[in-house]
């Protein structure tokens, strides 16, 4: 099953701040003052302000909320060079949570990042992993999210925020999109094209044609095209 197969990267990697000064013996100028050590190697060199939040701390306390929620789910970890570090939780609890659709099938996901060179806040937001893609669907509004940058000042708000996600999930936003999930499970295309080429004329994403003078579908009309088809025939629709 794909499920079995998902990414398990290491994101529980050794890490620590350290100022500069104790690895250097050189004086280090205002906003430089320590280094982030990840696996052995400085990711990144911060100042004084800076909160380092460990993956052990983070990751294992939304992992805690999901058992104690006494909720299946499999996990997907990613480690991004020992500078980036994603978990997925796939919720896999058919007799609550599962969308089928035919051959497609939808399932909740909480998503968790965090990071130790700055390139990502530190942040969780609910969304979907489809199996049809294999890379993950995500469906998430603002109000089912939160994002926290690396400060000392900020670091007492991860928790709260985690658990009000948490909280959020369990009790109705993810009932909310699942039923909108729902109703597009019984939604069929007939006509793709003209399907795209009126999200297009309302959105103007794109152009659907190639210009005014050239009515050929456009390269990306053509590509958005293919993908509906190619569903709509794996799903046998």
């Amino acid at each position: 099953m794909y499920l079995q197969n998902l990414q398990q990267d290491e994101i529980f990697v050794p890490s620590e701040m350290k100022s500069l000064k104790s690895l250097t013996q050189m004086k280090s100028r205002r906003g430089l003052e320590n280094a982030i050590i990840s696996n052995g190697k400085i990711v990144n060199v911060v100042s004084n302000s800076y909160g380092h939040i460990l993956n052990q701390l983070f990751f294992r306390k939304a992992e805690k909320m999901l058992t104690d929620a006494q909720l299946n789910f499999h996990k997907r970890t990613i480690n991004k060079n020992d500078r980036a570090f994603i978990t997925d939780f796939i919720i896999d609890d058919k007799s609550q949570f599962t969308v089928k659709n035919n051959k497609d099938l939808i399932l909740p996901m909480l998503r968790f990042k965090n990071s130790y060179d700055s390139s990502e806040k530190t942040s969780g937001h609910f969304g979907y992993y489809r199996k049809v893609c294999s890379n993950g669907l995500h469906v998430s509004q603002a109000e089912i999210e939160f994002s926290i940058k690396h400060s000392k000042n900020n670091t007492h708000l991860i928790m709260p925020r985690l658990s009000n996600l948490f909280d959020k999930f369990l009790n109705n936003e993810f009932y909310t999109i699942t039923e909108k999930f729902n109703k597009m499970t019984e939604f069929k295309f007939i006509d793709t094209q003209g399907f795209v080429k009126t999200v297009l004329d309302k959105t103007k994403l794109f152009r659907y044609d190639c210009s005014d003078k050239n009515s050929d579908l456009s390269k990306k009309s053509r590509e958005v095209i293919e993908i509906l088809n190619y569903e709509v025939s794996f799903l046998n629709e």
